[in-house]
């Protein structure tokens, strides 16, 4: 069953055009990777879903219901959890207290997670719960991004650019975190242009060039498809 159903996606920041006719599914309980070069339209594509686009055009459904054009909030509130790339942690709040913010109910078809169950996820963030959140490293900011996204108890995560920025390490532990929110039934769509970590994570690709999908396939197509690879993703 799809959870998510993007048809004929054209999305514009003033007269500029950036998303053409972007089409695709997530079924339930997928991990698909969307790639591509700087550019490309990865973040557009998200934040079109998400609601944040001045201007689109297109469907959007998540779980059969009309999405397209609902302010963020609202969006959000139906189950769809946004990781933007910028983290937007609130910097004067500490680490429980961002968590906090992110709190919303259990909604059917969904995993639940609370306070005790993200540092279950992100032990190192249980340490550091009375921290306030601007003294943290990228990577932990990051990992306070993510656990306040599941506070809200999503139907469907959202991640753009996971990994982009932080030491491999950090990389690691992001990937065995993805692992485990698809293993309990979370359906994520991440935004990537590390390909090795979008393999380790997820089950199916997109690649997007100029707005516009250029591959859809399983990860094993994409890696045995090297003129793809060169085309579309090597720098």
């Amino acid at each position: 069953m799809n959870l998510l159903e993007v048809q004929a996606l054209n999305s514009f920041y003033g007269r500029a055009q950036i998303l053409f006719d972007v089409a695709f599914a997530v079924r339930q309980g997928e991990a698909v990777a969307l790639l591509g070069r700087n550019g490309a339209g990865k973040s557009t594509t998200l934040r079109s879903l998400m609601g944040l686009m001045p201007r689109l055009r297109g469907r959007i459904a998540l779980d059969g219901r009309p999405i397209a054009g609902l302010p963020a909030y609202r969006i959000a509130r139906l189950g769809l959890g946004y990781v933007p790339e910028d983290r937007r942690i609130f910097s004067e709040l500490t680490v429980r207290e961002n968590l906090a913010v992110g709190r919303q109910p259990p909604r059917p078809g969904a995993p639940v997670w609370h306070e005790e169950r993200v540092y279950e996820l992100f032990p190192h963030l249980k340490a550091l719960r009375q921290r306030v959140a601007g003294r943290l490293s990228g990577g932990e900011q990051q990992m306070l991004t993510i656990a306040r996204t599941l506070m809200g108890n999503p139907r469907l995560m959202l991640l753009d650019e996971p990994s982009e920025g932080l030491a491999p390490v950090v990389v690691e532990q992001m990937g065995r975190a993805i692992a485990t929110l698809k293993r309990e039934g979370l359906t994520v769509v991440l935004s990537e242009q590390n390909l090795r970590f979008a393999m380790r994570a997820c089950d199916r690709a997109l690649i997007i060039e100029k707005g516009r999908i250029r591959f859809e396939g399983t990860m094993a197509a994409l890696a045995a498809d090297e003129a793809t690879r060169q085309a579309y993703l090597t720098v």
